[in-house]
């Protein structure tokens, strides 16, 4: 189902945004989401808004349809955001996509941001920007993981190999010529964007991280919901992937550094110490367990040493468990991605019984 009203216009020198939002049981937090867009700077004739609901059974499909161009109801929903944006596209008019999830408000020159962006930069073929300094929830986790999303984007500008969707524009014929997101393989919020910008690369796009580009995010995290999201929605599907692509050793920015994977090794490395000491009672390797937490800490001091500028130094000595406990998830993703592609590969390449050596022929 769509409803639409009106169309963007454009001149010579600004590009067309098609705004899109995947919204799904959101109703409150897109009443803001949308207050935000309608405060751009960007004059309201330059942009279009898509919102696709995925199937809602709150308040979300009215919200949407008092404020939207488009609104679209993905069929036989839920079908994740992937396949919302997708969907969403489908309609666009114009010539750049502008993804916004429904829970991230822009700030006023956003959209004018991306517009200047991609009018003066031909050779961009997507770019995404990152959270501000003032995420929306007070609690500990969220304001750790809010706050490390803008350091670890404010820390790579630039040239990137990877796509966030959260608050990310990629232009039209681009989208449409890699095939969009990957909604078969992402029914659900993983890497669907990471997943993105690798094939957009791939076909010779360049991607920039614009930092300065950015918007509040008003999620709240709970510690369960931290845990599940970095093992079960980003390190098992994106080691996967790496694994796929035969990339797995690659150095690159954001959380694939070398010095990232060496940490998250040290972490996977403390738990075979505290078994070893659990099953001899050799104290040593008690030691060695806590050497290699010194060492995982003192690999963070850049981004502990932010914290305490920003949230002084009580916040970031409770930062200091939850990033040790990030290393340990990730590393028992990396393992639990790596033992079951290896698996699955040997299945697949074992012969079918009958179909094995022609020893007579030999």
């Amino acid at each position: 189902m769509s409803t639409a009203t009106g169309a963007p216009r454009s001149d010579s020198a600004t590009p067309t945004l098609s705004v899109i939002v995947p919204a799904y049981r959101c109703a409150a937090t897109l009443r803001e989401v949308i207050a935000g867009l309608e405060a751009s700077s960007l004059p309201r004739g330059h942009w279009e808004l898509i919102i696709v609901d995925d199937s809602s059974r709150d308040g979300t499909p009215d919200v949407a349809r008092a404020h939207a161009d488009h609104v679209l109801v993905t069929p036989n929903g839920p079908r994740g955001p992937a396949f919302a944006r997708n969907l969403g596209s489908t309609v666009a008019r114009g010539d750049v996509l502008v993804f916004v999830d429904a829970d991230v408000v822009v700030a006023p020159d956003t959209l004018a941001q991306f517009a200047t962006l991609f009018a003066s930069r031909a050779d961009t073929a997507a770019a995404f920007g990152a959270y501000d300094l003032s995420p929306r929830d007070p609690g500990l986790v969220s304001q750790y993981r809010n706050l490390l999303h803008h350091y670890v984007h404010s820390q790579n500008p630039g040239d990137a190999t990877t796509f966030w969707a959260g608050c990310g524009a990629v232009r039209r014929e681009v989208f449409a010529d890699v095939g969009g997101f990957d909604a078969a393989r992402y029914p659900r919020p993983q890497i669907e964007d990471i997943e993105l910008g690798y094939r957009i690369v791939a076909t010779g796009g360049r991607i920039l991280l614009a930092p300065e580009i950015q918007g509040k995010h008003l999620k709240r995290w709970s510690f369960t919901n931290m845990l599940r999201t970095d093992l079960r929605e980003r390190a098992i599907p994106w080691m996967r992937l790496l694994l796929e692509r035969k990339d797995i050793a690659s150095d690159g920015p954001l959380n694939l550094r070398v010095l990232e994977k060496v940490l998250t090794g040290l972490a996977g490395a403390s738990v075979l110490f505290l078994v070893a000491m659990l099953v001899t009672g050799d104290l040593r390797w008690l030691f060695a367990m806590l050497g290699a937490f010194v060492i995982i800490v003192a690999g963070n001091a850049s981004l502990l040493l932010w914290f305490v500028r920003v949230r002084g130094p009580l916040f970031t000595a409770g930062v200091i468990p939850l990033r040790l406990l990030f290393y340990f998830t990730s590393g028992f993703g990396a393992a639990w991605a790596i033992i079951t592609h290896r698996s699955q590969s040997s299945h697949a390449a074992r012969p079918a019984l009958g179909e094995g050596t022609d020893h007579a022929a030999a």
